[in-house]
């Protein structure tokens, strides 16, 4: 009874922060509803027995991706990103859009039969599970994903460089 109560209340935390994330105008508060959604991503992964995702998503997404998003915030030019319209007049067709692939989903997962484990989804020793997936059969997709990130802090870097130079040279 208590766990699934906290699964609920973890469920609505992970929704309601996912949803006021694209919602909000501010990209701080985005990225405020962002590590409230993960927090509840976490919650999820301990609830299903899973304890090293569940650190390893508090550590990594919640703590140093959201730090990496909201130093790329800081460091881009907001004003005048703010001014370029995108996106005005075309929500409709992103509902729809989004809609059409909700349905999808729901439809191949309702066509594949999948039985969820009862229990714990992750049995004891999750950790050496999850290490030997991630360096054996995901391999390429760690590597992928951590040269993904080298990139997005180099470039984070490059744009903060930039706007320091046009800064000097309107300031000369």
């Amino acid at each position: 009874m208590l766990e699934t109560l906290l699964f609920y209340i973890f469920a609505g935390l992970t929704l309601v922060g996912a949803l006021l994330t694209i919602t909000r105008r501010s990209a701080v508060l985005s990225a405020v509803w962002l590590t409230v959604s993960l927090l509840g991503v976490a919650g999820i992964f301990l609830l299903l027995g899973a304890e090293f995702l569940f650190v390893a998503q508090i550590v990594l997404y919640t703590g140093g991706i959201t730090l990496l998003f909201l130093f790329v915030i800081m460091l881009v030019n907001l004003d005048a990103a703010a001014k370029v319209r995108q996106f005005r007049r075309a929500w409709p067709l992103i509902i729809l859009a989004g809609g059409g692939l909700a349905a999808e989903l729901i439809a191949l997962l309702a066509k594949s039969g999948i039985t969820w484990p009862k229990g714990g989804a992750f049995a004891a020793g999750n950790t050496e599970a999850v290490a030997d997936l991630l360096l054996s059969r995901y391999f390429v997709a760690f590597e992928a994903i951590s040269v993904l990130l080298l990139v997005a802090i180099v470039g984070s870097v490059f744009m903060g460089q930039d706007r320091k130079r046009t800064e000097r040279r309107a300031e000369q």
